[in-house]
């Protein structure tokens, strides 16, 4: 054996300057090398580029449980472009089996200790590229955040919607079932409809339905370059999915063998703006003005919620996808996927063209040939858009110096103002609405739900699906610290900053004060002079949380405000050096 042997592949790389030479190559590594061969490893395999393909599988729900079939495709992928795949997984949240509970309160903080967990992964074992499929809302900006950390060879791969279910001859999803345990709270759906619902509404493997935030983020993959063109559509239950787990795997062999792009190549300034563009022109998540920023940040670029508001807001609502319309994920695949919505958006203007991707080409070079499909309701064109700008808005005033975010998809009247009711906390709310304890014309505020003040930031979605459930949706507006899940819909404004916990205006509201949203101007007010918010800031004590040590200790002390992110640590701008730079 010649143990410093330069190891150089006819195909392009050279096992030299990849990070793996740490642990295959030369006689120091005799001790690494013998734990490979105790899996059944040859030589040649221990040699070649190690590609992590890494995972959110779990038995958790359905958004993930198909992750590690497509993960053996990636696999087989990696090993016939000359690779070498090692599998490992992560954690994941599943955020409607969290929601409406403390349970919630581990969702945002899952996203970051997925980058971290697969970072590590990476570090520890060197491996030199990273195949990373996810499935859930968390888990998908989670898995995009640690390619961008480690700037090495990456793909991006999303496990897939479900397929919609089917109660009295509807389509439905997973809001349904939210939004009906309302309509059975005030009488209007039995017991037995409400059991037969909640068993078809979710009728296979794969994320939640709607352009809810997996969906979301999914989309964004494709748009912003990490992921395979058309890799985002098709259900997680197709066959073709496999296909595209099999391209990826060979994908990243190829990033290897060229030397990129690099996902710091990819993620720029302009593909975020891409980004941003396509949750609004499909209606997203609001969630997604909490990752896009984070992933921005593991690159070393500020783009805060406002720069995502400002695509949001000259960027035109085509996608009619719930839950502010009528269609599902599989609708949209089934016309020809988030491609033809980026191809409008190209086409008139509204897309950077020239940004690279993991494919080697350009957006625009990968989206050709692509047309609107004619005679189709899912996607509507840029000349009679559904509405005239995204359908998420940022918000700003003396009630969210900081900053605020609202998704007006699918609502008629974009002006609101009313009576505050305070809460201090969604369960206090929740029980509210459930006793319907409150008025039409009323504004909820939920605070202290903050990333810090919660701790983790929890989506609301139990309690505006009470209230759509009670037939008031859209008739009260709820504003809070906290966030929303990509499944609410109504006057319903999230990330409120600064939020209560340190001290931002939402701490200082009271009953009765009036509160003026304006989602076509972009504003958010409490109708009260700065002297007054001044006299009520003197008065203000922090709380304490119940969550005194643990993960959501650590997270609470260590996150950011919302606007940036609610990120956990400085980012690339004070980084010495990358990991694919070791």
């Amino acid at each position: 054996m010649i143990y410093n042997k330069k190891r150089a592949h006819p195909d392009g790389w050279d096992k030299s300057k990849l990070v793996s030479r740490y642990v295959t190559e030369g006689a120091k590594s005799a001790p690494h090398r013998a734990y490979y061969y105790a899996m059944g490893l040859t030589e040649e395999q221990i040699h070649q580029p190690l590609v992590g393909v890494a995972t959110c599988w779990n038995e958790a729900a359905p958004c993930n449980i198909a992750l590690s079939r497509q993960a053996q495709a990636v696999k087989k992928g990696v090993d016939h472009a000359d690779g070498t795949p090692r599998e490992f997984t992560t954690i994941t949240v599943t955020d409607g089996i969290a929601m409406g509970h403390e349970g919630m309160r581990s969702s945002l903080a899952s996203r970051d200790v997925i980058t971290d967990s697969v970072e590590l992964t990476m570090r520890g074992h060197c491996y030199d590229a990273l195949v990373g499929l996810a499935g859930c809302d968390k888990s998908l900006p989670g898995m995009m955040m640690a390619m961008v950390r480690l700037n090495v060879p990456s793909v991006f791969m999303y496990g897939g919607t479900i397929l919609p279910g089917k109660f009295k001859g509807k389509d439905v999803d997973i809001v349904n079932v939210f939004e009906a345990v309302g309509q059975h709270a005030t009488g209007n759906m039995s017991d037995d409809d409400l059991h037969e619902l909640e068993c078809v509404a979710c009728p296979s493997a794969g994320a939640c339905g709607g352009q809810f935030t997996a969906n979301t983020m999914a989309c964004v993959s494709e748009a912003i370059g990490l992921a395979l063109p058309n890799s985002a559509g098709a259900p997680a239950p197709y066959e073709s999915r496999d296909e595209y787990a099999f391209a990826s795997g060979e994908a990243v062999m190829q990033l290897i063998k060229n030397g990129g792009p690099l996902p710091r190549d990819i993620v720029t300034r302009k593909s975020l703006e891409n980004a941003a563009a396509i949750v609004a022109a499909t209606g997203g998540s609001t969630n997604a003005a909490l990752h896009l920023p984070a992933i921005a940040h593991e690159a070393g670029i500020k783009f805060d919620l406002f720069d995502v508001a400002e695509v949001f807001k000259k960027t035109p609502y085509l996608a009619n996808l719930r839950p502010g319309g009528k269609y599902v994920a599989k609708d949209l695949f089934d016309v020809g996927g988030v491609g033809i919505v980026i191809k409008e958006l190209l086409d008139n203007g509204y897309i950077h063209g020239d940004c690279i991707t993991v494919t080697g080409k350009t957006l625009a070079e990968n989206l050709e040939g692509i047309t609107l499909p004619e005679d189709q309701d899912v996607v509507f064109p840029v000349k009679a858009p559904i509405y005239k700008t995204g359908g998420v808005v940022g918000l700003k005033g003396n009630l969210a110096p900081e900053g605020a975010i609202v998704k007006i998809a699918g609502l008629e009247e974009l002006v609101f103002e009313g009576p505050a009711r305070v809460f201090d906390g969604e369960e206090a709310c929740f029980n509210a609405v459930q006793n319907k304890e409150y008025k039409e014309g009323d504004v909820l505020v939920i605070r202290y739900e903050g990333a810090k003040g919660g701790p983790g930031m929890r989506e609301m979605l139990s309690t505006t699906a009470a209230l759509y459930g009670q037939g008031t949706g859209g008739k009260v507006a709820l504003i809070t610290d906290g966030r929303f899940s990509g499944g609410t819909r109504g006057f319903c404004i999230g990330h409120v900053g600064p939020e209560a916990a340190v001290g931002g205006p939402i701490a200082l509201i009271k009953d009765g004060d009036i509160i003026r949203i304006d989602a076509d101007k972009g504003t958010l007010d409490v109708k009260l002079s700065e002297a007054e918010l001044a006299v009520r800031k003197k008065d203000w004590k922090p709380r304490e949380n119940n969550y005194q040590s643990g993960a959501l200790q650590k997270y609470a002390a260590l996150v950011g405000p919302a606007k940036d992110g609610a990120v956990t640590h400085p980012g690339a701008s004070a980084e010495k050096h990358t990991f694919v730079d070791l």
